[in-house]
């Protein structure tokens, strides 16, 4: 499907647009992969601790399978698309949709959008929604950080075709 979509896409290209396609998708996939990961590493033993250490010692922990594997999955997918967020910005701020200047003064609604995300994708927990939180909001400032170069290289650019 890939190879499909990169064929329908890629005529409509430039040739610096086409350079910039691989490494992107690669980035794209491991930032997923590391989104699963921390959730997989870092969040679930969090919050399984968590969910046990809270119920009634009588209790005994049985869960079932079904709803364990829609959780896990939920979280993986959570994780994983808000690991992305510094691929969505460094694209918006490389298309000119937006500046870093425009992004950087937004910051207080990001921490709030940021919050909110977490509240709707994580379980009722403050642990995951604070954890989700909390790196897409660090992952927004990569993206921002990756923003500065590319309009520095872009500058540089502009200013050495202006030279010749």
């Amino acid at each position: 499907m890939l190879h499909q979509a990169w064929a329908f896409v890629a005529p409509g290209l430039y040739d610096n647009e086409k350079m910039l396609a691989i490494p992107i998708l690669v980035s794209s996939v491991a930032l997923f992969y590391a989104g699963a990961a921390f959730a997989y590493y870092v969040v679930f033993p969090l919050l399984f601790e968590f969910f046990t250490q809270t119920g009634p010692e009588n209790v005994a922990v049985m869960t079932d399978i079904n709803q364990y594997l829609n959780f896990v999955l939920k979280l993986f997918f959570a994780f994983g698309v808000a690991f992305e967020i510094p691929i969505a910005t460094f694209l918006l701020i490389l298309s000119g949709a937006t500046t870093v200047e425009s992004l950087s003064k937004k910051r207080p609604y990001i921490v709030l959008g940021c919050f909110v995300v977490g509240m709707l994708l994580t379980p009722p927990d403050v642990i995951s929604q604070s954890l989700l939180a909390i790196h897409m909001y660090l992952l927004y400032e990569v993206g921002l950080l990756f923003g500065r170069l590319v309009r520095k290289r872009r500058a540089e650019a502009d200013a050495e075709d202006q030279e010749s």
